[in-house]
């Protein structure tokens, strides 16, 4: 019972880490995310590449304490989501027994992709040592994972930790993906950068290199900020304001020991944290207004580690 696997599955590659004991990482690599294949057939070729990395170590399955995967959607407790839109996996599926039964019945445990790098990094990267943690990912969207005694809470609907819709503002029109308006995720995501900059850039008289920019990003923005730019400024302004308001609505609910941000946009680095803090001090409750704030350490491969964590759960 020596060796564990983390697979972190994403919507064109799935993360796959191979661990020993008590959780050293002997090896890490990728393969094609084979969502066109539905569920059952993808979930088959993960198998095939386990059986393989153990033949090539010269293991069997029986040498197996289990697998953890996490997935891009909700996971009900008892290890079943409901349809996948961003894998197209088809409809409901329980992941955990069918992996299992691809695997001769080994122990399989299934996770929310946020949720999962979330308890990544508590075990290994940013709150290794810690026993609680509510992580941010910034990226095309806003998700998110809440741990609390190393225990990930993922709720009843598996919608625990899903940060990116928590209401900041009454006033926004546009609606966000997930049918409401005012969500987080439009204004911290990449998208929401751009499309918050967008407007400031038409409310704006200011000078700013934005304007000569045919295809804006978020790293155009964020650059930017880190050069003084006025119309770059003011949105950076708004979208840390917005992440300072729905932290400290989270510290009320989970208190943990500290706040970590992750995801493409976190590579700003610590201009980010640094113009959170002021906001998130401004909207927290007094008992949590030191909670410290800081940059993720595993990067993309924090689901792989949290996935793997599960096991040892």
């Amino acid at each position: 019972m020596s060796y564990f696997f983390g697979v972190d599955v994403g919507g064109t590659t799935v993360k796959m880490g191979f661990f020993e004991k008590e959780g050293t990482l002997i090896d890490k690599w990728e393969i094609p995310s084979s969502k066109d294949l539905g569920g059952e057939a993808s979930l088959r070729v993960i198998a095939d590449a386990i059986r393989e990395r153990l033949r090539k170590e010269g293991a069997t399955l029986q040498d197996m304490r289990g697998v953890g995967i996490d997935i891009p959607g909700p996971v009900l407790p008892d290890g079943s989501t409901p349809r996948l839109t961003n894998l197209d996996w088809g409809e409901a599926l329980n992941i955990r027994e069918m992996l299992s039964s691809l695997l001769d019945g080994i122990h399989v445990e299934v996770a929310n992709d946020g949720n999962a790098a979330a308890l990544g990094e508590l075990w290994k990267g940013a709150g290794e040592g810690m026993n609680s943690l509510v992580m941010v990912t910034l990226g095309t969207g806003v998700g998110g994972g809440i741990v609390t005694d190393g225990r990930i809470i993922s709720g009843v609907h598996g919608a625990g930790g899903e940060i990116g819709h928590i209401n900041v503002s009454e006033e926004e029109t546009d609606i966000c993906g997930c049918g409401l308006r005012g969500c987080l995720e439009q204004y911290a995501a990449a998208p929401g950068i751009v499309r918050i900059t967008k407007k400031r850039l038409k409310e704006m008289d200011a000078t700013s290199r934005l304007r000569g920019l045919p295809d804006l990003t978020a790293k155009d923005v964020l650059d930017c900020v880190k050069e003084g730019d006025p119309v770059a400024k003011d949105a950076f302004r708004v979208m840390c304001n917005m992440l300072g308001k729905a932290l400290a609505t989270v510290a009320v609910n989970a208190d943990p020991d500290l706040f970590v941000i992750g995801g493409g946009v976190s590579k700003a680095g610590s201009i980010l944290t640094e113009s959170i803090r002021p906001y998130y001090e401004k909207y927290a409750f007094h008992a949590v207004r030191n909670t410290p704030i800081v940059l993720a350490r595993l990067g993309n491969d924090g689901g792989m580690y949290g996935a793997a964590r599960l096991v040892l759960s």
